[in-house]
């Protein structure tokens, strides 16, 4: 709720979103600042408010800066408004018969406590004790109705909320002192562009376990892990800039977004948003620029950036959401619905699940699904209540999942996923553990023999991102066609390296009846397209068959590979023939299959992601690959050991996968030495740009640039090394690793 300039001082709306009745008063142009525990006047504002409003659950006084009352605040004066309602309806102490019962000074002296009641509770606490205290022994029948009177009104006063959390120190209280509602009414102090509430407040009972900064321009945000007494998840408290700018600045911004507001993006102006968000952001540098020398605003060319990216943040962007997508630690970010009830959730990359110290607005989530429709061109509305999509800023790359009534019966909900800024890459992989150097070796290999792959696993496995590094093991001189609903894969990332990649997107499983192409169709445009590797982001649905065809048509031409949803082998299997009714002879175009998954930790309250296991299909069965043997685990998880371990098969050779690779390559055919040996050597390779990373403290040596160098080595010195049918895999791994110090440092 923004109000318009012109409206009424003190001027009240009440909006109902998600179950939840939210007050807004209008304290635009107040000569007071809307403090319940400093201002009586103000409480007595929010009093009145809830006596002609009982439903509300929540108030926000709009200002310059919005303070919104949390249902914990709101509680307490609705019990002090009932009060005051039984006194003056039910009670009727203002009425002249009452001159008869208690004495001719009672109706001033009511009138005064009953309206001290709306603005100050303890003051009337205090001045009914006083009263009490003053009665004296002798009392004729006035005197003792006037004593029970104030008995009773003392025993309401005592059930008040209010009442009970103080009457403890009750006695270090003296008359005025308005200490106590600094404990009790703390208001959430938001900037006028955004309704979104950040908890500045650590809470008690808690211990800092981590801090680190996260740099925006020259500006720190500080993130803090705490744990919380008796909270089994972790709390992530994050500092914003937004919510620390000064009087002046904040003026600057909410008067510069008014301004940017009257200009609505059309939806064209979407299909750029990195153009369009550089348009912005110079834009508002220009117009705070301007609005600083109109309004004699001293600021400096830093400060002059950093109020233009908030602006730009909390108009064209995603408010607090963005602060969030910097951290590279964290992987999703949950917004449950009602989505103003509950606080953001996080998954961190060090301390899995925590709760956060933001809570969103239903303003600013409205304002996120529009630009989401604006931006993707898909539909969200109660035919089409789910919108896949991704929004990109900077370096920062996230897919976003949006759902709305009928299917989230209390409203809009959000899930963000950050993809790393930068590919994941093999090595990487060997680093945190989820695979070792012998199935990145082994994985590297089936890649250059143009093999078709399915990446399976649970949500949250890992599979889109072990999609991307095995991208990275194709020879940069083979175009790729990626086909994605969503755009995730690290597209960009790669081309930065030399890649020739088409980018094709098309229509989510979900959607019907837009004007995006539909994802078997965009497959089927694949095939047209030439020569190329073939890289699905997810099989979902009805592309299923036409993957497969993509398969049998680029069988040991080119790779094939994409991700699915399944936990086992015969999951996979069951996923694609059963559920997405590819023919069971199709299948067997599906040459290996990596089923990647998160294990719990011993605690149950942690997980890790590993490679569970490497299959290989076989084409001699029938109906059922399961029981006719035509699944081989080539690598297989060891849960003692936590680590992948190849298998007798696969040591002893039995694969027809390997064979048919080796078989058209020359010194292969019949040599399973010389293929093992090859598979090691990658290992090794992989395994050395590890330990190189570790030695020189230089993490950049696991990034895809100087993995796609090393795999272009690699190549060009086993052509050098190979003397006819042979090679020898020492030399090709001393000349490599003489040319890799080289080029990373000794």
């Amino acid at each position: 709720m923004i109000f318009k300039e012109g409206t009424k001082l003190y001027a009240v709306e009440v909006e109902r979103k998600s179950g939840e009745n939210i007050m807004y008063i209008n304290y635009l142009n107040a000569p007071l600042v809307p403090n319940i525990a400093d201002n009586p006047e103000v409480m007595a504002q929010a009093v009145d408010s809830l006596i002609e409003n009982p439903d509300t659950s929540r108030i926000v006084m709009v200002q310059q800066r919005n303070y919104s009352y949390s249902f914990e605040s709101v509680s307490i004066l609705l019990e002090i408004a009932s009060l005051y309602n039984f006194l003056i309806k039910q009670e009727n102490v203002l009425s002249n018969d009452k001159v008869f019962l208690y004495g001719p000074n009672f109706i001033s002296e009511m009138s005064y406590l009953s309206d001290l009641l709306k603005k100050d509770s303890l003051m009337v606490y205090y001045e009914v004790l006083k009263r009490l205290k003053s009665l004296g022994g002798e009392e004729d029948a006035r005197g003792a109705l006037y004593r029970r009177f104030f008995e009773k009104f003392k025993m309401l006063l005592e059930n008040l909320k209010i009442i009970k959390m103080i009457r403890e120190k009750f006695e270090d209280y003296f008359k005025g002192d308005r200490s106590f509602y600094k404990s009790i009414f703390r208001a959430q102090v938001l900037p006028n562009f955004s309704f979104t509430r950040l908890v500045a407040k650590i809470p008690e009972n808690s211990e800092l376990i981590d801090q680190y900064v996260l740099k925006e321009g020259e500006e720190d945000i500080v993130i803090s892990i705490l744990r919380v007494k008796n909270e089994p998840k972790y709390f992530y408290h994050v500092s914003a800039p937004e919510y620390e700018l000064n009087e002046e600045h904040h003026v600057l911004v909410n008067l510069a977004r008014n301004v940017l507001i009257e200009h609505r993006p059309k939806s064209e102006e979407f299909t750029d948003p990195e153009r369009i968000r550089q348009v912005f952001m110079n834009v508002a540098k220009d117009l705070l620029s301007e609005l600083s020398k109109s309004k004699g605003i001293q600021i400096n060319y830093n400060g002059l950036n950093k109020l233009a990216k908030i602006l730009v943040r909390n108009t064209l962007g995603f408010g607090l959401i963005e602060v969030l997508l910097m951290d590279d630690k964290l992987q999703d970010i949950v917004l449950n619905a009602p989505i103003a009830q509950n606080p953001v959730f996080v998954r961190h990359a060090d301390y899995e699940e925590c709760f956060t110290n933001i809570i969103p607005s239903y303003e600013d989530a409205d304002s996120w699904a529009a630009k989401l429709r604006l931006q993707s061109g898909r539909p969200l509305d109660e035919a089409n209540p789910v919108l896949d999509s991704d929004i990109v800023f900077g370096e920062v790359r996230a897919r976003v999942a949006a759902v709305k009534e009928p299917l989230s019966p209390r409203g809009l909900a959000y899930a963000f996923r950050r993809h790393r800024d930068k590919p994941w890459t093999l090595p990487l992989f060997i680093e945190k553990k989820m695979i070792n150097s012998f199935a990145a070796g082994l994985l590297s290999f089936i890649i250059d023999g143009a093999r078709t792959i399915l990446v399976a696993g649970t949500r949250s496995a890992g599979k889109t991102s072990l999609l991307g590094s095995l991208m990275l093991e194709i020879m940069p001189n083979y175009r790729v066609i990626v086909v994605e609903d969503t755009l995730e894969l690290p597209i960009d990332a790669l081309r930065k390296i030399g890649y020739d990649i088409l980018s094709m997107k098309v229509r989510s499983a979900l959607l019907k009846g837009t004007s995006e192409i539909e994802a078997s169709e965009g497959i089927r445009t694949s095939l047209r397209l030439g020569d190329s590797a073939l890289i699905v982001g997810e099989v979902r649905s009805d592309e299923a068959r036409a993957l497969y065809e993509a398969m049998r048509i680029g069988a040991l031409a080119n790779v094939v590979a994409g991700t699915i949803h399944g936990d086992s082998p015969y999951g996979v299997f069951d996923r694609v023939v059963n559920d997405l009714g590819v023919p069971v002879t199709s299948f067997k175009a599906t040459d290996l299959i990596v089923i990647t998954n998160p294990i719990k930790t011993l605690d149950g309250l942690h997980s890790k992601r590993r490679v569970v296991q490497i299959t290989e299909v076989r084409k001699h069965w029938e109906k059922d690959p399961l029981r006719e043997k035509g699944f081989v685990d080539l690598m297989r998880y060891n849960v003692e050991k936590d680590e992948l371990e190849p298998t007798p098969e696969l040591i002893n050779g039995d694969s027809e996968i390997i064979k048919s690779i080796a078989s058209n390559v020359k010194g292969w055919a019949g040599n399973w030495d010389a293929v093992f040996d090859n598979i090691v050597l990658r290992a090794r390779i992989k395994q050395e740009i590890v330990n190189a990373s570790k030695k020189l403290n230089r993490p950049d040596i696991m990034e895809s640039y100087y993995n796609a160098l090393s795999n272009a080595m690699f190549h060009k010195i086993s052509e050098e090394e190979r003397e006819g049918d042979k090679m020898d895999c020492e030399k090709v791994f001393f000349k490599w690793k003489e040319w890799f110090y080289g080029v990373v440092g000794n």
